[in-house]
């Protein structure tokens, strides 16, 4: 289930527009998620990763930065990844065509309020399990899912790390990760040329020996 949706500007994190699924509803209280969520908006910038899964106990946040706007979504941590970020891609297509030459202009928080008409309409479209058989075919053009990086909310809000330094952590560790493999498999073909080499010792001298021996 998708029960938090907010669209805010990446340059100040001002929110555009938000859709919030009622208590009642969610079974949930969702007054910590929502302040979570601003606060996120708030550290995000132009060098933070275009797309983030932030693990949030049995919730998930998942977020889109898209021509200077970030779209973020709360789900149950059970929803699949594919659909919440196929959710956000679809919400940043209509919400670029209505709305994109004015993102930069406003100067009020919520200025398109009226496109939670759009988000519950889409929200309902993913979150309902017929709709998400329908959809379950549909082809997102995202990256992999599996590469995009994860963190924990909790870290990234109180330690006060940029989420641009995670990714930084995350694009250092994969280096590092390919130079070990490369290493790795550096040293596995030295230790099998060493192998060759002293069987190939072995047999010369077996051979001399014999040679020898017999002559």
């Amino acid at each position: 289930m998708i029960v938090l949706t907010i669209i805010a500007r990446v340059a100040d994190g001002m929110p555009l527009a938000a859709s919030i699924q009622d208590d009642d509803q969610s079974g949930r209280d969702l007054q910590q998620y929502q302040s979570q969520a601003k606060q996120l908006c708030r550290k995000l910038n132009a060098q933070s990763p275009d797309r983030c899964t932030l693990e949030a106990g049995v919730m998930n946040f998942h977020y889109l930065i898209e021509q200077g706007v970030c779209y973020l979504s709360l789900c149950e941590a059970s929803f699949p990844k594919k659909m919440a970020f196929a959710y956000l891609e679809d919400l940043h297509r209509e919400f670029y065509e209505q709305y994109g030459r004015r993102v930069q202009t406003v100067t009020r928080p919520y200025s398109f309020i009226e496109f939670d008409t759009y988000i519950q309409k889409t929200k309902k479209s993913y979150s309902d399990s017929r709709g998400r058989r329908n959809l379950g075919s549909i082809n997102t053009e995202l990256q992999d899912v599996q590469r995009i990086m994860v963190a924990n909310i909790e870290e990234v809000l109180q330690r006060g790390e940029a989420l641009s330094a995670l990714d930084t952590k995350a694009s250092n560790l994969s280096s590092l990760s390919k130079k070990y493999r490369s290493d790795a498999k550096y040293l596995n073909t030295r230790s099998t040329y060493a192998k060759v080499a002293a069987v190939a010792v072995f047999f010369v001298t077996l051979i001399i020996y014999v040679r020898f021996w017999w002559l």
